[in-house]
């Protein structure tokens, strides 16, 4: 999507997965032969150029799909339907309250209008594994931190800006890592050298700089929002692995000790492949991988003003302080 907003205005994964990822290399993205693969002057795959990774199907399985990890090409057809309709914020269909918290008219929406396909199949989740399409179960001593943020945030929400998140700070979104698919700014650029990937997300306007040159992780104490990054080549499959980020990250549960990998594999001239998997024993009761089809788009990104010269963050702030006796 290329008019952007700003929040609140406008503005082997183991042996198992890592074998039907590379099968799922030899066809496209939406189920395409493929073809050759772009290679760089050092012989290296081309990943450069804008790509989508919009797409309907969810992170996890829904539950009215639970078993259920693809669909035929008429059930596709008919979800599809069902979940634009149902995400259609253009819709009259309550009252004054739910048309407010609708925020946006549909225009502004980008979520795609296709699930995820992967060797041709229409997938009901990104997570491939566990097989049952959902985020492991948190350990308990994760479970207990949560419960204490969500004490936080609602007897302390607005206390000062930091009470805030980090979407709303502008400081962390779906834009990664790893990136997920959200309601609308699903591009991401992707610049290519020997010894450098820079991903340039159109989410908040973010970009990683991802040194290939064998440099070791920054030292352990070092903490880093989006983490330290670290690309290496296997084959033809671009890996990053992502330590070192800061205990409030917090990536769907994930504390400071997440291990983050990622994958990209060019597919064929119009198709990416994108694998992370999440590994963090402190957090979840088991490692989960999520794959995610990207797509070559012929535009560009422009830029993302997130709160920068605004007043969103300011005027929640002020806004709740109104409302106090």
């Amino acid at each position: 999507m290329t008019l952007i907003m700003a929040i609140f205005g406008l503005g082997a994964f183991r042996t198992g997965l890592a074998g039907q990822t590379a099968a799922s290399a030899k066809t496209a993205a939406g189920g395409r032969p493929a073809g050759s693969v772009p290679r760089t002057s050092d012989g290296r795959p081309d990943l450069q150029g804008v790509w989508s990774f919009a797409t309907l199907t969810p992170l996890e399985r829904p539950a009215d799909l639970a078993g259920k990890a693809v669909l035929t090409d008429e059930e596709a057809k008919t979800y599809e339907q069902q979940v634009l309709a149902r995400n259609n914020a253009d819709r009259r269909d309550g009252p004054v309250e739910a048309d407010v918290a609708r925020a946006y008219n549909n225009f502004w929406y980008d979520r795609g209008v296709h699930l995820a396909a992967l060797d041709g199949k229409r997938r009901t989740s990104l997570i491939a594994d566990p097989a049952d399409g959902k985020i492991p179960a948190l350990t308990p001593e994760a479970q207990r931190k949560a419960n204490e943020r969500a004490s936080l945030r609602r007897e302390h929400a607005f206390d000062d800006p930091e009470a805030r998140s980090l979407g709303e700070r502008c400081l962390g979104f779906n834009a990664g890592p790893p990136m997920l698919p959200g309601p609308y700014n699903n591009y991401v650029k992707l610049l290519q050298s020997k010894d450098a990937l820079v991903i340039a997300n159109e989410m908040i306007h973010d970009a990683r700089m991802i040194p290939l040159d064998g440099r070791p992780h920054l030292p352990s104490a070092v903490r880093v929002w989006l983490g330290d990054s670290r690309g290496r080549w296997e084959g033809d499959a671009l890996v990053i692995d992502t330590t070192n980020f800061t205990d409030r990250s917090n990536f769907r549960g994930a504390d400071e000790n997440l291990h983050l990998t990622e994958r990209f594999t060019r597919v064929d001239a119009k198709a990416l492949l994108y694998q992370f998997t999440v590994d963090d024993p402190s957090a979840f009761t088991r490692p989960w991988t999520a794959v995610i089809p990207l797509d070559r788009v012929d535009e560009e990104i422009y830029e993302y003003a997130c709160h920068e010269g605004n007043y969103g963050l300011a005027g929640i702030l002020r806004g709740a302080r109104s409302k106090k006796p």
